[in-house]
């Protein structure tokens, strides 16, 4: 054994001598793909999917993909890129403090929106719409985000990530208001594989993750958008911290600071040696309560969707444009020369053209999206 592979073996078994009984030990990450020892190097299991993830196409793009607000004139308004630093550091805190894998958590916190299409939750509407209209099911992210690391990556051969991953990525469902989450264990690729299809034919399916990492993962999305949304609505106009809910306030705090401090804290000392992750019930309603305020102030406020009939339209009209595209090979189109162009045949013999102009649409930017419509829809300073 040479001195690398000692080393990792060495943090495999520090792992187990220092990480909680309830933590996923790098040793027992499961790919679909057997790998030689020399593909996988020395790397620990799920600190090799962290790198592999940062180093995908998709991540990439992250950095032009809508939070919240989009088509807004503010270097300081939340992209999903920052998103998902936010989420990978507050669940490490918490996974440090239960002593659970700090990489598994990274993983899954810095891939779990991969999949999210142009212009956010509306964009996900607006392409599900479209492929449940064309005999696909619908469009969920999550889906998606695996979709994308484990079937379109490496031009469709995917990054044959850990299935500990790929599970809590598929199942962060931040959407979704938990007080508590205890993992389902013994999950395996044929049931990753079945809860993708189940998740697609019914997006309101409540997905539960397999490891710890992924039920922190999970509830840290929630906590980790619901106070920086708050922060960015203060900033654009949409609403005064005077605002927000007294009975919110009480519990959580009226900065974004204060209130992932509180949550944090708050999972910890109700996990802290519990096979379950979760909070306690008052800090979990005066959550679920700013949540429900979020969506009626800032969420559904008209500020934030008056453009959305013009992007439902671009939607539709990318959407049909490339398909024609596919069914009539005209190859001098986009999704040939940009998206087609030496992927795998395992990839184009085995999606529908549907699915592939799905895939297409929802890796786009916001930008790259706005160029191939032809919209001349530009950024506003302010709110109207």
């Amino acid at each position: 054994m040479n001195p690398l592979e000692t080393i990792k073996s060495r943090l495999d078994e520090r792992e187990r001598e220092f990480l909680s009984p309830l933590a996923s030990y790098s040793s027992n990450g499961i790919r679909r793909k057997h790998e030689e020892r020399h593909e996988a190097g020395y790397r620990q299991t799920y600190s090799l999917d962290v790198d592999r993830i940062l180093h995908s196409l998709a991540y990439t793009r992250y950095i032009d993909k809508t939070q919240v607000f989009y088509l807004i004139k503010n270097d300081h308004i939340t992209h999903r890129v920052l998103h998902v630093q936010l989420v990978s550091k507050a669940a490490r805190t918490i996974g440090r403090f239960l002593g659970l894998n700090e990489d598994l958590i990274e993983a899954i916190a810095l891939a779990h929106d991969i999949g999210h299409a142009p212009f956010g939750h509306m964009g996900e509407r607006f392409l599900s719409a479209l492929c449940e209209e064309y005999g696909i099911g619908s469009f969920y992210h999550s889906v998606q985000s695996v979709r994308f690391l484990d079937r379109v990556e490496r031009k469709g051969n995917g990054w044959n990530l850990c299935l500990q991953t790929l599970d809590g990525i598929l199942c962060h469902d931040g959407e979704i208001h938990n007080r508590e989450l205890q993992p389902e264990r013994s999950k395996t690729f044929e049931q990753l594989d079945a809860e993708i299809i189940e998740k697609t034919s019914n997006p309101e399916n409540n997905l539960v993750p397999m490891t710890m990492e992924g039920c922190v993962v999970r509830m840290t999305d929630t906590i980790s958008y619901i106070g920086r949304d708050i922060e960015d609505a203060i900033r654009l106009g949409l609403i005064t911290r005077s605002d927000l809910p007294d009975e919110c306030v009480k519990f959580l705090g009226n900065t974004n600071g204060t209130i992932v401090y509180n949550l944090v804290t708050d999972i910890i000392q109700n996990s802290f040696q519990q096979t379950y992750v979760s909070f306690s019930p008052q800090m979990s309603d005066a959550l679920k309560n700013l949540k429900h305020f979020n969506y009626e102030h800032i969420y559904h406020n008209p500020a934030i969707t008056k453009h959305s009939d013009i992007i439902k339209s671009l939607f539709r009209q990318l959407f049909e444009q490339f398909l024609e595209d596919i069914e009539t090979e005209n190859h001098s189109s986009v999704i040939f020369t940009g998206y087609l162009k030496d992927m795998a045949k395992d990839y184009t013999e085995n999606f529908k053209k549907e699915e592939i102009v799905r895939d297409f649409i929802a890796g786009m930017t916001d930008h790259y999206f706005l160029e191939l419509s032809g919209s001349d829809l530009q950024p506003e300073q302010l709110f109207e």
